[in-house]
């Protein structure tokens, strides 16, 4: 091979991808990161002992994640990362280990069907090919889904909601919705921010005794309220100053996208706004990475949903009635989108 010859180490990563991936993931599940944070580093043995693991492959597996920067070994011993300590231990606020847990268990064997998903047009779900939307087949029929998935929604949005909570100008606003609010991470952190706002999650019934438990615990608990809410049923939506919609537009088709942004057109008050925001694949759809593959797991994942640029959401928001629009990155790979009422 020469100097200017193609190298194949890229493509080899890509391909092997889902090795490293998938350790992650086992990791996450099996509790490395959170043992190690609750009792300090320890050798292989005594993690064996603390996760159940086989000695066969223990070693292998610690000294891959310390080959992967997400742990650490010295004299024997391993410890997390300081990555792996912000990231990947359960309970703690900047968490993502419930995004892995869900992916690990749910879509990570959707995606082994991806080429049937790209022949047909159809999910590889639980729902074994069924057009039924997740949310009503699954996700919201079973506890245990349920449970994981509200709290992987609560991991995907805690840098948006620092954000939110730190930079908007809510000295020009007094009440909030958070639409399908899951746990309610987003109007939780306003609210424990911004003492003269009023903070709504709106969600589906059954989400409230998640909500309640996380958000209703918090300290400005008597700011924060939950609503039941379905942007599809006939019912308006609360009014408020400014309504926030996260990771919320890519899981449905175009008329149901404009659907939802005109119904919340309605119930925002003049002078207010709305914030969208997700993974948004860059105008020219050769750059951002994630969110067009994030627009494949759409694919995977539901009937007719997918990702969208921050000019279509802006056109959208413009349609229903918003004016302005601005686009900014949010922490990690979302962006929002900002319009003014």
């Amino acid at each position: 091979m020469t100097v200017d010859s193609p190298n194949p180490e890229r493509i080899l990563d890509i391909g092997q991808g889902f090795w490293a991936s998938k350790t992650l993931m086992s990791a996450t599940k099996l509790g490395v990161f959170t043992e190690l944070d609750r009792n300090g580093p320890q050798t292989v043995e005594e993690l064996e002992d603390a996760l159940g693991l086989h000695p066969r492959g223990s070693r292998d597996f610690l000294d891959a994640l310390v080959a992967l920067d997400l742990l650490d070994r010295e004299d024997g011993q391993y410890r997390n990362t300081p990555e792996s300590a912000a990231f990947l231990v359960e309970g703690k606020p900047t968490s993502f280990a419930g995004w892995f847990e869900m992916i690990n268990d749910r879509l990570y064997p959707f995606w082994s069907n991806l080429e049937t998903a790209l022949r047909t047009g159809r999910t590889q779900n639980e729902l074994d090919d069924e057009q039924t939307h997740p949310f009503e087949g699954v996700i919201y029929q079973d506890d245990e889904i349920l449970e994981q998935f509200v709290g992987a929604m609560t991991s995907l949005s805690m840098g948006a909601a620092e954000v939110f909570a730190h930079e908007f100008p809510w000295k020009d606003h007094e009440t909030v919705v958070d639409l399908g609010t899951s746990e309610g991470i987003v109007p939780k952190r306003i609210a424990e921010e911004n003492d003269h706002v009023h903070a709504i999650g709106a969600d589906l019934p059954r989400i409230e005794p998640y909500f309640q438990d996380f958000a209703g615990k918090s300290p400005a608990a008597d700011r924060i309220e939950f609503q039941a809410a379905d942007f599809f049923a006939d019912e308006p939506l609360p009014a408020a100053d400014v309504y926030i919609l996260g990771h919320i537009l890519h899981d449905w088709g175009l008329d149901d996208k404009r659907a939802i942004l005109a119904k919340v057109a309605e119930a925002v008050n003049p002078g207010g706004a709305i914030i969208v925001y997700g993974t948004m694949i860059d105008e020219e759809r050769r750059d951002a990475e994630l969110p067009l593959l994030m627009s494949l797991n759409m694919l995977i994942e539901t009937p007719d949903g997918s990702d969208y640029t921050a000019g279509q959401c802006i056109e959208w928001v413009h349609e229903a009635g918003f004016e302005g629009g601005e686009a900014k990155p949010l922490p990690g790979p979302d962006t929002m989108v900002v319009a003014r009422k």
